[in-house]
């Protein structure tokens, strides 16, 4: 008998660590989704990893600093998967903070077919994404070419005239991804009849 209330209580000490694996195995399955959706918002807050605002800020209207010239450059990417090509019409400017500039990009298709994409920007040094405001970006919103179309589009930036001082050379880069249709009907939620593709 005393071997008997040995083995139900190893089976339940047995029952009580499968049951506390199973709630440690939900609580990292939770963290591990809950983790990329805080990690953006520490890094929008924060600055850190040259992640910038998805939306249109406000013009500041302040005192050019003539006596600083930063410059900044510009990097286009495409990915594996979608014939794209994005270009800025020019490679670099110098910048006097607080000056607003205008900087025109160039999306091409080399496809057949119609396809969408998301420009996702990222900013270096990351510090210098807290300093950055993009007025007008192609990369608040997905691009939609058909075939072999083309499409010319502005990023209006400025740069703050609090960015440090250390701070010579900013960089932003831009990394072309497809927009499937199936994740943009998830997200979005609707596709319009002439989206189409």
């Amino acid at each position: 008998m005393a071997a008997n209330g040995e083995q139900q209580a190893r089976q339940a000490g047995v029952r009580r660590t499968v049951a506390r694996t199973l709630v440690v195995l939900a609580g990292m399955f939770v963290f591990a989704f809950a983790l990329v959706p805080l990690y953006d918002v520490f890094c929008q807050v924060t600055g850190l990893n040259g992640k910038t605002s998805g939306r249109a800020q406000a013009l500041v209207h302040a005192d050019v600093d003539t006596s600083r010239t930063i410059t900044v450059q510009f990097i286009t990417r495409g990915s594996a998967g979608l014939p794209w090509e994005l270009e800025a019409d020019t490679r670099q400017l110098r910048v006097h903070p607080g000056e607003s500039r205008e900087v025109v990009f160039r999306f091409r298709n080399r496809g057949e077919e119609a396809s969408r994409a998301r420009a996702v920007p990222s900013v270096s040094p990351s510090e210098a994404s807290l300093h950055l405001r993009k007025i007008t970006c192609f990369c608040f919103q997905e691009q939609r070419l058909a075939g072999g179309e083309r499409l010319e589009a502005p990023l209006v930036f400025q740069l703050t005239p609090g960015l440090p001082d250390d701070i010579k050379t900013v960089t932003l880069v831009y990394t072309l991804y497809p927009v499937e249709q199936a994740l943009a009907r998830r997200y979005l939620g609707f596709i319009s009849e002439g989206d189409q593709a």
